[in-house]
Formats: structure tokens, sequence, C-alpha cells
């Protein structure tokens, strides 16, 4: 069997009892970095000295059969540095070549930094989207897609890149867009900003320390559009020498309706007058 295992994403006191006790017993840990994860075992104070073999992005694709052929007969435990592998962490590829192979999965669950920075972000959770990493390069014309969903976004960034990347979500997103920035959750120095994107990108111009997650608020959900209004707005741009197609697109990005719907009630009110 594989089992995915949540590991503290800081403070140590947030390891699952299950976890303790797979780490126990489990003869074979696939580890993103063995050094971290024999940290780990020391800081449980583990007595068991499983086989620790590494797993990371680097080489889980060659990795992952013969993983998989041990997890046939034995359990192999999969761990991250920090929270839940396979999630912007190694474990995926192995989980993928697992399921081909019929080679059961499970987790234990445990710390997520994602979902404990959006609980305490005090942005909106009934709806997010979980980003990762954001683009190294070109962020701006990356993030424009997202400009206008209505989910919370949760983004991993790095401290040295903080400040550009905050700059860049401001003028993707609107300088007064909500958001928080949480570092080093769990941890000691544990800090969340709450502001405008504006507000934070000047708090934090000259970087910050520690692991980091942005968190931002949605797009505003647009008022839903009066259809009878918006066909007289086609009608008004035919009239002044647009293709009513072209007429009925425009005014549909600009009010969420259909295309197809407001060309063909404008057709339909045009053959009327």
């Amino acid at each position: 069997m594989i089992i995915l295992g949540a590991t503290p994403i800081g403070n140590l006191g947030d390891a699952s009892r299950r976890l303790v006790e797979t780490l126990e017993r489990v003869v074979v840990v696939a580890a993103e970095d063995t050094r971290v994860t024999g940290q780990l075992l020391r800081g449980l104070g583990i007595e068991n000295r499983p086989r620790l073999v590494a797993l990371h992005e680097h080489n889980e694709r060659e990795r992952a059969a013969g993983l998989v052929e041990l997890a046939r007969d034995g359990d192999v435990l999969v761990l991250s540095d920090a929270g839940t592998p396979t999630v912007s962490d190694p474990g995926y590829a192995l989980v993928e070549a697992a399921i081909a192979a019929d080679v059961t999965v499970t987790a234990l669950p445990g710390p997520s930094a994602v979902v404990m920075a959006l609980s305490v972000s005090g942005l909106p959770t009934d709806r997010f989207a979980f980003e990762g990493f954001l683009p190294r390069r070109s962020r701006v014309a990356a993030l424009a897609p997202l400009a206008a969903d209505p989910r919370t976004l949760v983004f991993f960034e790095s401290p040295h890149r903080v400040a550009d990347s905050l700059r860049d979500l401001a003028q993707a997103f609107g300088s007064d867009r909500r958001a928080a920035v949480c570092r080093e959750l769990t941890k000691l120095y544990e800090e969340v900003a709450r502001g405008t994107l504006a507000e934070l990108a000047e708090r934090f111009a000259e970087g910050a320390r520690g692991e980091i997650v942005v968190v931002v608020e949605g797009a505003p959900e647009r008022a839903a559009a009066d259809l009878p209004t918006a066909v007289a707005t086609v009608l008004e741009m035919g009239a002044g020498g647009i293709r009513l197609k072209e007429a009925a697109a425009d005014v549909a990005a600009a009010t969420g309706l259909s295309t197809r719907d407001l060309y063909e009630a404008a057709i339909r009110a045009k053959g009327r007058s």
C-alpha cells in the first residue's frame, strides 16, 4: 500500500497520532529530502529506523515503478518536507503509477498550509481555488485569466519574490482587491497580514522571511443583467453600423449573458419593428 503522510508545516506538535504510529512500524519511507525526514524522526522521538528512499521532482518518474512493486508486499510511506505529498510537492507520479498498477493508495491527513491560510485570512471560504506557486515570469499576463474568477485564490510564494508578486497581483486584479499574506504558519513568528493588495505590496516592499502563502479575494460577482435592456443596447449598436453578431458578442462580454441569446433576441426584436 502507498500511504501519503501529512507532516507538520512548522510545529512538530501538529503531527497526528496516526503519522507517529505509522512511522514507528513502517519499513520503507519515500522522502522528498531524507535529511529532513531524519530530523522529523528524531524530533518525534521515533525509535524505528525505516529505509529512507529519496523521492523528489528530479527522480520521481524513474523511482515510481520500484516503489510501487515494494508497495505490493508492504506499506510504503510517502513524506514531503512539510504538508501533504502531491500538493505542490512530489508524489503525484507515484500515485498515478500505483493506481495504474492496481496498488492501494491512502493518506494520513493532517496539516495543510493552504487550508490554514484560507481559514485565517478573513476572506470567503465557501469557494476557493489553489493555484500553487505564482509564475516566476510574465506574472501579470499569467494572472489575467484569473482576474474575473469569483473564488478566493490561494498561492504559494517564495520570500524573495513576494514583493514583486504582490505588485503584479495588484496590477492584474486591481489595487483594492482584499488579500492576506500568511507567513511562517504554526511557527514561532507566525504572521497574518491583511489588507488590500496595494497596502500589502507596500508593507512587503522589502520582501519577507519564511514560508509564505498569499490569499486573494475573488472578483465581485456581476449583477444579473437585464435581457431587454441588453438587447436594446445590441440594437442601438447595430443601428450605429456594427454587425449584430459583433454587437451581441460585445454586450455578452460586458454582461455575462449568452451571445447566442442576445443575437437571437435582437433578430426577433428587429423583425417586429
